[in-house]
């Protein structure tokens, strides 16, 4: 839920804003307004500033020189004192991606001059002072014809399983040859050789100074970055409040949770400055602090990657957490599946992206759930297994035959239950955005959302109760006719009342056109559950029968029926996964949030706080 917050206006003496933000840095919890980007040219050099050192750590952490045959030398070395370890840092970085260019290119460049061997460009120009021009050929040996050695002064210097490499010399000023010219290398090969000792020689001492930078200043730049973040935090504060009185007095404008609020005046006593709360309003624009359970703070991230609500909105991540974990499973639909998952969540706790392991054992216990009421183990059909029988489970099980929908025909049980996993998702939406409309304009002018709720909600469960046997035709058609009226005075004639039914009953038919066919592509939208948990499905019964066939009788054949189903289940698994992750918050994102009204352009809560890497 999204916790209320108390405005802050901070009134204090020209001078004192350091360190009045250094309190309130110390104290983390008030949310000072500030600019998230530069102001002005000191920020923009701290900024900068701050970005060259986080890209040094990034650098840094990407570097490994354990594989490289000096490794030991490497490691030995020690660089000592560094006054400046970002510049050194940026200075060998740029010195060992400029050294290993220059060292690729010396490379190439003796691999051309190796095959003209030995030569002295001294002697080919005293050759043309005589009047003796030396040109040089490559050409594809297949191509090459020895007859040329008896027309033209021709020597071959080289030759491989592609190409020759030739030279020929004249003083015939119409000379002419049947092949191209290259350009004559420009050097000895040996040539190349000194310059490509002395450049892996710098290169392994830059390798020596950033291996050492990296074991004995890490530590040095990271500290360095915290404290820029803080000071940069601090300044883009302070640059944000406004200075009355003749410069002499200053107001600055904050938020606090409204929990905190206590704790943080109790705080503020003690410093030199007045401070005034108020409850914060809408107009006041308060950044959004989310406060959930454990379980639904989980789904916070995904919340953030679309927006967080505004401060009159609700906070979807409730309804993110049940329906996106229900529709993850629903994709995958593997019960072995789920507890491959699974393992990957308990082998994460102990990585570094530990702080995602609860959410994919959750996610991975969902699917081990729901995998197993679609009967599937590795694409295997276990309601078939003997012991599933004996207990009974097959009977919990989703049924394997068709459901007959009167009037429809008969579908798969599996895309039932994905529509009207949509047509609850859907009518839920409903249900908060007249909620939420009610709340922020009152009742009577939220008439128009409720009468589409009650007629989308009211259809869905009348529809429910008589597929359920629960209402008989006539009882049905009565409470629909009652539903369609009810709906109808809200819709098209109640829907503002500071309107006329004229202008009401015309944007209520504009509004019947959109919301009808947007509702029908909407709930279309929910087959993607089924249809991805049936390709997955199929996919991995393909790899299952592919693996019997290359078992045969046995022998070696097991060998390559267990390398081709395991193979093929971990591709299933990677594919299936970025599905189900990508389509669930698909349907979250677009049919949910638009049909319950949500925006999602509401600020985070960033309090002013020592940073941390």
């Amino acid at each position: 839920m999204i916790e209320k917050m108390n405005r802050c206006s901070f009134i204090l003496l020209s001078g004192d804003e350091e360190r009045f933000l250094k309190d309130l840095q110390d104290l983390g919890m008030v949310d000072i307004t500030r600019s998230s980007k530069p102001v002005d040219d000191k920020s923009a050099a701290l900024l900068s500033k701050v970005d060259s050192v986080k890209r040094a750590l990034e650098w840094f952490k990407g570097m490994d020189f354990s594989q490289d045959p000096a490794f030991k030398q490497i490691n030995a070395y020690v660089i000592g004192n560094v006054s400046d370890p970002l510049g050194e840092t940026v200075k060998n970085i740029s010195a060992l991606e400029e050294t290993t260019a220059a060292l690729d290119e010396a490379y190439a460049v003796r691999e051309s001059r190796l095959h003209w061997g030995r030569f002295d460009p001294k002697a080919i120009a005293d050759l043309e002072k005589n009047g003796l021009k030396m040109r040089f050929y490559t050409v594809r040996a297949k191509e090459f014809d020895p007859g040329w050695a008896s027309a033209y002064s021709l020597t071959e210097v080289s030759r491989d399983a592609d190409k020759v490499w030739f030279v020929t010399v004249s003083d015939d000023p119409d000379y002419a040859f049947p092949v191209d010219e290259v350009p004559a290398p420009t050097g000895d090969y040996t040539d190349s050789d000194k310059e490509i000792e002395l450049l892996e020689k710098k290169l392994l001492d830059t390798k020596c100074r950033l291996n050492s930078l990296k074991r004995d200043y890490t530590h040095v730049l990271e500290m360095d970055c915290r404290q820029m973040l803080s000071e940069v935090d601090r300044y883009l504060a302070g640059a944000a409040s406004t200075k009355v009185a003749d410069g002499h007095v200053v107001v600055m404008d904050g938020f606090v949770p409204q929990d905190c609020s206590e704790k943080v005046q109790s705080a503020l006593d003690k410093m030199p400055v007045v401070c005034l709360q108020s409850a914060a309003t809408v107009e006041d624009n308060p950044p959004i602090s989310l406060k959930n359970n454990r379980f639904v703070r989980m789904f916070d991230v995904l919340t953030d990657m679309y927006g967080r609500p505004a401060y009159d909105e609700f906070d979807p991540t409730a309804f993110i957490s049940i329906f996106f974990t229900l529709f993850f499973a629903f994709c995958m639909g593997d019960a072995g599946y789920g507890l491959v998952i699974l393992l990957l969540g308990l082998l994460l706790k102990k990585s570094s992206m530990g702080s995602i392991s609860p959410l994919v054992l959750t996610l991975g216990a969902a699917t081990t759930v729901i995998g197993f009421f679609f009967h599937s183990f590795f694409s295997v059909d276990i309601s078939q297994w003997g012991f599933i029988q004996n207990l009974g489970l097959d009977k919990i099980m989703v049924p394997g035959d068709k459901v007959k929908v009167p009037g429809l025909g008969e579908y798969d049980w599996n895309m039932m239950l994905a529509l009207a996993c949509g047509v609850l998702h859907i009518a839920i939406a409903q249900i908060v955005k007249a909620i939420v409309a009610t709340r922020n304009k009152g009742f009577k002018d939220a008439l128009g959302v409720w009468g589409w709720t009650i007629l989308i909600v009211g259809a869905v469960a009348v529809g429910a109760f008589a597929l359920a046997g629960v209402l008989d035709k006539g009882a049905a058609k009565i409470a629909i006719i009652v539903i369609g009226i009810i709906s109808g005075l809200f819709i098209f004639f109640l829907r503002d009342l500071h309107k006329s039914p004229l202008f009401n009953f015309g944007n209520g038919l504009w509004e019947t056109y959109n919301t009808a066919t947007g509702l029908l592509s909407d709930v279309l939208s929910y087959l993607r559950l089924y249809a991805l948990g049936l390709a997955g499905s199929l996919l991995g019964g393909a790899f299952n029968d592919l693996g019997v066939m290359v078992r045969g009788d046995g022998g070696f054949g097991w060998v390559f029926f267990l390398l081709l189903v395991i193979l093929g289940h971990v591709l299933n698994i990677a594919m299936s996964g970025l599905s189900a992750f990508v389509h669930p918050l698909r349907l979250n994102f677009l049919e949910f949030f638009k049909n319950s009204g949500y925006s999602g352009t509401g600020q985070k809560y960033n309090p002013l706080k020592e940073e941390s890497l």
